[in-house]
């Protein structure tokens, strides 16, 4: 039932993205809802037409939208949105963004700062025609076909993903991470798009990624396709990840202690391990045989 819910959402998210496509090809102005964050008309009309759309098809669900989407708020079911995931690389031309649409499950008597349960959810790229669903035990699809995370066993094997934010960036401290997981990994991709990002680790395409003050709006479907493909999510440190989770670190599940290992290490401030050396890395990887 979950997956059918997500199949139903597919169809608004890829109406959706033929929207921003046509931006797209056209161009647009952007304008800052912040100091340094970027919106532009296409988020909004986006957001606009996902709004209606869920409302003829989901009219007891409730919508949580990035630019502002309001509604029913109460309801047992609502919508997570993120009309335009990447809008900075979408101003500037730069082809990697999408659609993210997950649905939260909130039995009645809840508490408002108590998570519900993730039960459907799309990320869509539109100039991929790249459409990944998920339904609460149902596994996670791309395009039809399902889809599951990496088999690869260690960090150094592994190719990483994180994003930084645009919001006081200055104070962020990711960079030292970024930079000490660089060195410790086949590399780290940093292009702007958590939901595609999640969805990529997902699909075995990236082994893990980890990003600070991620939004209910940016992870909801991404969390729950990694999960139905059989990787985790959590905190840095292991612990239970929240929708308000100021931190996120979603993998394969294999290479998860490796990094919250070096996570733990630069919090408390201690001595990391040395980069290994080429032969170290050799070594290792034989060993792992």
């Amino acid at each position: 039932m979950s997956l059918e819910v997500a199949q139903k959402a597919a169809e608004i998210a890829k109406e959706a993205g033929a929207l921003l496509r046509s931006y797209y090809e056209t161009g647009v102005a952007a304008e800052y809802k912040g100091d340094v964050d970027l919106v532009t008309v296409a988020d909004r009309a986006s957001e606009k037409l996902i709004g209606e759309r869920l409302r003829q098809v989901f009219p007891d669900h409730g919508i949580y939208g990035e630019e502002g989407t309001r509604q029913a708020l109460e309801a047992e079911f609502r919508w997570y949105v993120d009309p335009l995931d990447g809008t900075t690389n979408f101003a500037h031309g730069f082809p990697y963004f999408c659609v993210s649409m997950g649905l939260e499950r909130r039995a009645p008597g809840l508490k408002p700062e108590e998570d519900g349960e993730l039960v459907a959810g799309v990320i869509y790229e539109p100039l991929r025609d790249e459409c990944f669903v998920t339904g609460k035990g149902e596994g996670a699809w791309l395009n039809g076909r399902r889809i599951s995370v990496s088999k690869t066993e260690l960090l150094q094997e592994s190719l990483i993903a994180t994003g930084f934010p645009s919001h006081k960036r200055h104070e962020n401290p990711n960079i030292h991470f970024y930079h000490q997981l660089t060195l410790r990994s086949h590399g780290v991709r940093r292009a702007g798009a958590a939901a595609i990002d999640l969805a990529y680790t997902a699909c075995g395409r990236l082994e893990a990624f980890w990003e600070f003050n991620l939004n209910p709006w940016d992870t909801a479907a991404g969390v729950l396709m990694v999960r139905e493909a059989g990787g985790t999510v959590t905190g840095f440190d292991g612990s239970t990840f929240k929708l308000d989770s100021r931190e996120v670190l979603a993998s394969n599940g294999r290479i998860s202690a490796e990094i919250q290992a070096v996570f733990t290490d630069m919090f408390a401030g201690r001595d990391l391990e040395p980069i290994p050396t080429p032969a170290e890395f050799r070594e290792r990887r034989e060993a792992a045989k």
